[in-house]
């Protein structure tokens, strides 16, 4: 390999020698990529086709002693660092310009340990690489809705979807991990050891180190749920809403409804007459007893006259799988959202008047219905503060060409700014664009001091920053 002129901290450059790199890859068990070699396009595209960022160099990690390679490799030159789980990230922080790739994704291993119903994660691992694993024996852990999502960052950050409600957000469900900090070493952190660290990792996103493996505590789900869709003409949208609204006041911790207002796709149990027209959906999971779960669907199934409804015994593999069609790799995507405690109708006035004036196809709204066993653990227990809220609003915009760009974000703002009366001030970092690096502070409110000081413990020169950035605590506004 050639010597490689590469990006650093301070947005200069310094060139790593050829004889070095020759070294560094003759000790790894993972690759080295440069610009020129094949692999290279491929390695630096992640899942939003927004971000096209040519890093100066891709390192390929097989191992945890690769990780502590690149991490070190980054230290000692000063360089800008990326890392990489799934590539699914909005923001588009997996890949830098200039600087070193830490790209995971080969390390997808999964070990089930039945008997103590504990799962072994690598951090490369997609949701459908644990779901396949852990739904053999009957298992779960609770993860998001798009099986295509990297297990790393989604946990890091949070992590709610179907099973929250019952079971927790992700990194609730979080044992242990395996972490390389800045200064190279592999740490193990849990409630017993680096307690601090672990605290700061359930909802630090990568803030603090390279996880080189999770170890969740899984549940017994399956493997067949309560699931499906029932879609409504947009035209009964504020009726449904506000029934929605309702019958999720006495939903028991096993429902989850979620709401999708967008133009009808292609779905073959639509009637064609639908396809491309507005649409309200109410997207449900019942992660119980099946006639428990029919009991506890019948009211929200009985809201209105929809145009289908599609609930019934669904594998749960499949249902985590159902909305992959239409979160594909490739598009454009630009998210905003707002953590609610409620649903008032002034903001389901606002979400209707921006569903009349969609900029695209593929633009939506989604309303995930939170709550029941996350919003029972303490604000303060873990870096991840926001406990309280009842709906995450996901403002998605979704198009295929640079053209559309400024509609489509234009579009996503106007609402964001909208409902901002209506919020409580928090924010999912997991749904933060790039563009919100103001909003970092507020997304984790309180805790915000305790983890600015654990960044400058573990990551005093902030190499860690290609995320939603938490500065060390001695040039932090909150220090």
């Amino acid at each position: 390999m050639q010597a490689q002129s590469l990006t650093t901290l301070v947005s200069g450059k310094t060139t790593i020698p050829a004889a070095a790199l020759e070294a560094l890859a003759a000790g790894l068990r993972g690759s080295l990529i440069g610009e020129g070699d094949g692999a290279y396009d491929d390695a630096r595209t992640i899942w939003n086709g927004m971000v096209d960022r040519r890093p100066g160099l891709i390192l390929r990690c097989a191992g945890a002693a690769d990780v502590i390679a690149a991490v070190n490799l980054a230290r000692d030159n000063g360089l800008l660092v990326a890392v990489r789980g799934g590539g699914h990230g909005i923001a588009g922080n997996a890949v830098c310009d200039g600087g070193l790739m830490i790209d995971l994704s080969p390390m997808r291993s999964v070990r089930v340990d039945v008997a103590s119903q504990r799962a072994w994660v690598e951090p490369g691992a997609t949701l459908a690489d644990v779901d396949k694993e852990t739904q053999a024996f009957g298992l779960a852990v609770p993860t998001g809705i798009n099986s295509t999502t990297g297990i790393a960052g989604l946990t890091l950050g949070g992590g709610f979807g179907w099973l929250t409600r019952k079971f927790g957000l992700t990194l609730d469900n979080l044992l242990s991990v395996d972490v390389v900090t800045a200064d190279g070493e592999l740490r193990r952190a849990s409630q017993s050891e680096n307690p601090d660290l672990f605290w700061a990792l359930r909802g630090g996103g990568g803030n603090l180190g390279v996880v080189t493996a999770f170890e969740f505590q899984l549940h017994r789900v399956g493997p067949e749920v309560l699931s499906g869709l029932v879609v409504h003409p947009f035209d009964d949208a504020e009726r449904v809403l506000r029934a929605y609204r309702r019958e999720l006041e006495a939903a028991p911790d096993e429902m989850t409804c979620w709401a999708v207002l967008r133009q009808a796709p292609p779905l073959p149990f639509l009637p064609e007459e639908w396809h491309g027209r507005e649409i309200v959906v109410l997207a449900m999971c019942y992660c119980g007893d099946m006639q428990a779960g029919e009991k506890a669907a019948a009211g929200l199934r009985a809201i209105g006259t929809p145009i289908a409804d599609v609930v019934g015994p669904h594998p749960f593999t499949g249902w985590q799988q159902a909305f992959d069609p239409l979160l594909a790799p490739g598009a454009r995507n630009y998210w905003k959202s707002h953590d609610l405690v409620e649903l008032s109708d002034a903001a389901i006035d606002i979400l209707l008047n921006a569903i009349r004036n969609l900029p695209g196809p593929e633009c939506e709204i989604f309303i995930g219905h939170v709550g029941g066993a996350a919003g029972r653990v303490a604000p303060e227990a873990t870096a991840f503060p926001q406990r309280s809220s009842h709906f995450v609003i996901n403002v998605h915009a979704r198009w295929r060409t640079p053209d559309m760009d400024q509609a489509c974000i234009g579009w996503a703002r106007a609402l964001f700014e909208a409902m901002k009366p209506h919020a409580v001030g928090t924010a999912y970092i997991n749904f933060m664009p790039a563009d919100e690096p103001d909003r970092v502070q507020a997304a984790y409110g309180g805790n915000y001091r305790r983890l600015a000081e654990l960044k400058q413990l573990y990551d005093p020169m902030n190499l860690f920053r290609m995320n939603q950035n938490v500065t060390p605590a001695a040039t932090s506004h909150a220090a």
